[in-house]
């Protein structure tokens, strides 16, 4: 196992109930369900403590059969922000203290990723970090389920969108629908936080923009957080949201050398 570079922890949201894939946490990729996947890849990356925080008894039951510390948490949440701030509660970690949360739905992200993310929080003196990948095709800046993310030079987000942005006037003006401008980043749904963000967080009212763009991020720049962004340190394959997605993924596990993480 890695040493990190600073000392973090890491929860993995796993929330059985999903609109479109119910039961996602438990759906099987190669030799395990998704969340111990998931679990594995945070083995890796050498994190003090990693925790499955779960609302559903047949994943804490699954996640303890392959070995995990698992927090039963409050089935009432709304996002998995808050699920990992009743987590921190619950273990006693201090305001300082560093969690990084990875999604459960999120099995492929690389132990050298989540290092960085972080090491970023530690260095940056932000509430909040979080990853980025360049977005390299029209259709991707379009899609809505993209979500698209612009920083300032010091690498501080300035807002999140499902809509294009940053938006090329200009080359839209000629190009239309295949306009890209470059750089142009596509944020990842992997985040570092501080544990006094987290209390922040919970308190605060969710703000109209995240509402507006269903966005939980929105809601620390709302209230004046700041969150850093850097461009991740290694290739981050996608999450799973729908059938199709597990689909892919499963096809592709053995290539990814998913198993031999």
């Amino acid at each position: 196992m890695a040493s990190p570079e600073v000392p973090f922890h890491i929860v993995i949201p796993a929330r059985y109930g999903s609109s479109r894939l119910p039961g996602k946490p438990l759906a099987p990729l190669g030799d395990a369900p998704m969340v111990i996947q998931a679990w594995r890849r945070a083995l890796a990356a050498g994190a003090e403590s990693v925790v499955v925080a779960t609302d559903d008894a047949r994943i804490e039951a699954v996640a303890r059969d392959y070995g995990a510390e698992v927090e039963l948490t409050n089935p009432d949440h709304v996002s998995g922000t808050d699920r990992i701030e009743e987590v921190a509660r619950r273990r006693g970690w201090a305001a300082e203290t560093i969690v990084v949360n990875l999604q459960g739905d999120e099995p492929c992200v690389p132990a050298a990723v989540l290092r960085q993310v972080a090491a970023n929080l530690a260095h940056s003196g932000a509430a909040m970090a979080t990853l980025c990948e360049p977005i390299t095709t029209p259709e991707a800046f379009r899609d809505p389920s993209v979500v698209k993310v612009v920083m300032n030079e010091a690498g501080l987000a300035l807002y999140f969108s499902r809509a294009p942005i940053p938006w090329p006037r200009d080359a839209a003006a000629t190009q239309g629908e295949q306009a890209l401008p470059s750089p142009v980043w596509r944020h990842l749904g992997l985040y570092a936080y501080r544990v006094g963000l987290l209390q922040r967080f919970v308190a605060w009212p969710p703000a109209p923009l995240e509402r507006l763009e269903s966005l939980e991020q929105l809601r620390v720049l709302a209230y004046g957080e700041a969150i850093h962004v850097a461009a991740a340190c290694a290739p981050v394959p996608g999450g799973v949201d729908t059938p199709e997605d597990l689909a892919r993924l499963q096809a592709q596990w053995a290539e990814l050398g998913g198993d031999r993480s």
